[in-house]
């Protein structure tokens, strides 16, 4: 079965190969494809972004292509960062700024709660326009200031339900084991096979 993972995102294609225990050239990424044009992701939900990437990547190349949307929902902040997450700070802003607005924020709500959650979906379509969905959410909050250095995004103030570190602090396994992203990838790994047919597409 050839992929292609709809990315440039060097730290998210480690992470999914890891947990879909997928060698270092399989699948294909963006990076395989420079000439394929960026998607703007202006939609209103993970799904509708995660689609868009999906379909146009999977039509540009002709293979078939998984696509994620994820983001962190704060109810403190009725809900944001969400679909603007990796843009919360500016359509440039690094992870870093993205992370200091939204503690600012926060911090110019004392009274909000800091519970918040990772949400993922995971779009798989093929050339012809037919899409598969795989979802994920772990719940959390929010810490006072980040801690540690692994992960990415908002991993260094993200705390699961239940743990006192961060996903920043922990080993990369046991991330993959409760995260948004993991969940998501452990249910298409579980199912990715009945979704082809023998020409490579979607099953209708």
């Amino acid at each position: 079965m050839k992929l292609v993972i709809a990315t440039r995102n060097r730290k998210k294609m480690e992470e999914i190969r890891r947990i879909l225990a997928l060698p270092e050239n399989d699948p294909f990424s963006l990076d395989d494809f420079p000439g394929c044009p960026e998607v703007v992701e202006d939609g209103l939900t993970f799904t509708e972004n995660a689609d868009k990437k999906a379909l146009a990547v999977a039509r540009f190349t002709n293979l078939p292509a998984l696509a994620d949307d994820s983001g962190l929902v704060v109810d403190g902040l009725d809900g944001a960062p969400g679909v603007f997450s990796a843009r919360y700070a500016g359509d440039e802003a690094s992870d870093a700024q993205n992370v200091a607005k939204l503690l600012d924020e926060l911090a110019a709500r004392p009274q909000a709660p800091r519970s918040a959650r990772f949400e993922c979906v995971l779009s798989l379509a093929d050339p012809n326009g037919r899409t598969a969905h795989f979802t994920g959410t772990v719940e959390g909050r929010i810490a006072d200031q980040p801690m540690g250095h692994n992960g990415f995004g908002y991993d260094p103030i993200f705390i699961p339900l239940g743990h006192d570190l961060t996903f920043a602090l922990m080993p990369a396994a046991d991330k993959d084991a409760m995260s948004h992203r993991g969940r998501a990838l452990a249910a298409l790994a579980k199912n990715i096979h009945k979704f082809f047919d023998p020409n490579n597409n979607l099953v209708p």
